[in-house]
């Protein structure tokens, strides 16, 4: 008698969501004032992070899917790995993108509230 292997109809996906929704703080982060000297360091902060093409380009990757591997990521430029794994850690350190650690693998995905304190303090100036 033959078996039959049940096949997973929905296959799980790299680029599956990989962060949990917002917590309280992202309501908080974005009622913060957008002028001041903290508001001045906060932009400053982002701008530097934001302040390379590579950077830029990697936001616009992660924006188009709720989720990317870094090995995803670095087969659509034309960079190493380790080159590719600062720029993340850069957008990282500025709150822009997190990280969910699947075992040996990472996705990223982008941090909604950042981006709209980025653009209210921007709006601001």
């Amino acid at each position: 008698m033959a078996t039959r292997t049940a096949v997973n109809p929905n296959p799980p996906d790299d680029t599956a969501a990989c962060c949990p929704p917002e917590d309280a703080g992202a309501a908080a982060r974005l009622a913060a004032p957008v002028e001041g000297p903290a508001a001045d360091q906060e932009l400053a902060a982002f701008a530097k992070a934001i302040g390379h093409p590579t950077r830029v380009r990697i936001l616009r990757m992660l924006a188009q899917k709720d989720a990317r591997m870094c090995s995803h990521i670095v087969d659509e430029l034309p960079l190493a790995q380790s080159t590719v794994s600062e720029h993340l850690r850069i957008l990282r350190t500025a709150g822009l993108v997190r990280a969910n650690d699947n075992g040996s693998r990472v996705s990223y995905c982008i941090v909604p509230s950042a981006l709209e304190r980025l653009k209210a303090l921007l709006e601001a100036v």
